[in-house]
């Protein structure tokens, strides 16, 4: 129980330190959203700058005021109350809470879905690999995922957007759903909304899926590989022991190990969502909504997108070290098991 309560006091300090530093280096960004709010208005209504400037600060006179010091303590003070802030320059004066709420569940939907799928498969992929070392398979996988793991994100999302989606025509380009669909759930029909939700989902899941999975393949390829030359493989094939408990027991559940700690951090990250990806394709996830805060230097609405994504790592790297211990026994904390 000491090593509970200490990683829970690490996890707090790191929570806090991280929520420090990405506070100094937002305030520290070139720009501030006024400015970005008024050349917006410049673009929009084709005003000149000094009138948008004016316009932008009687629209937003939430902007926070006083020293840097004073806007610090101010912030956290209010984000331990559940208060985030409001958005100044991407949807003026809504909640950073009301526009996070929105979008996380969207997020976690697709980059949740894509996870599982590509650490699923590329486990076993791996795993079948490493069963399969220098055969001719072994090889074109290996090939295969190497390629797929260095293509950057970008290039399978628009050529997925461009293939399935505009020549084909078999998928949305953009969007979480459609208007009709929307007005399905109004009326009560549920499935067909949740339908049409998975399919304007697909395209963004197939595009994280592809350039990850290899990751996940190739890394439980050498985790397998190096737990099949250990002692007591060869010592349990000796004794007699089935194949499959073999495979589960010893070699599935040591070799998956090394990459639980990576799934854990990663579900943490998805709660920020995929930028490139949610761009891509229009979606409306915490990812886009982190891009257009970047863009307007919206502070609060960088703040909290970060945040919660700080929040959500550290929490899965604390439940990451907690299960570990179940799936390894030999793991001690503190001298004791856990």
């Amino acid at each position: 129980m000491k090593w509970i309560y200490k990683r829970i006091i690490l996890a707090l300090l790191t929570i806090y330190f991280a929520m420090t530093f990405t506070f100094i280096v937002i305030k520290s960004m070139p720009g501030n959203p006024i400015q970005a709010l008024a050349q917006q208005f410049v673009r929009q209504y084709y005003m000149n700058y000094e009138e948008a400037l004016a316009l932008a600060m009687s629209v937003a006179p939430f902007v926070p005021k006083g020293s840097l010091l004073e806007q610090y303590f101010s912030y956290m003070m209010k984000f331990l109350r559940g208060d985030l802030g409001v958005s100044i320059s991407v949807s003026t004066g809504t909640p950073v809470v009301d526009i996070l709420a929105d979008a996380i569940p969207w997020t976690v939907l697709v980059i949740a879905t894509a996870l599982i799928i590509s650490f699923g498969l590329g486990t076993l992929i791996g795993m079948a690999m490493a069963y399969k070392h220098g055969s001719k398979l072994d090889s074109i996988l290996l090939t295969v995922f190497s390629i797929l793991r260095s293509v950057p994100e970008y290039i399978v999302a628009i050529l997925l957007l461009s293939i399935l989606g505009f020549q084909l025509g078999w998928f949305p380009v953009r969007g979480r759903y459609d208007y009709e669909a929307l007005q399905l759930l109004r009326e009560g029909h549920i499935l067909p909304f949740i339908a049409n939700v998975l399919w304007h989902a697909t395209l963004p899941i197939l595009a994280w899926v592809i350039t990850h999975i290899g990751g996940w393949a190739l890394g439980m390829r050498g985790s397998t590989i190096s737990v099949l030359g250990e002692d007591y493989i060869s010592y349990a094939k000796a004794r007699g022991v089935p194949e499959r408990r073999i495979i589960t027991r010893y070699v599935g559940r040591n070799a998956i190990l090394p990459l639980f700690t990576s799934f854990m951090l990663s579900l943490g990250f998805m709660f920020g969502g995929s930028i490139i990806i949610e761009y891509i394709f229009s979606y409306q996830g915490v990812g886009l909504i982190l891009y257009q805060a970047i863009v307007s230097r919206d502070w609060f609405l960088m703040l909290g997108a970060f945040n919660i994504i700080i929040i959500a790592v550290v929490i899965g790297a604390f439940l990451a070290d907690l299960l570990y211990g179940l799936l390894d026994p030999r793991v001690r904390r503190g001298g004791e098991t856990l």
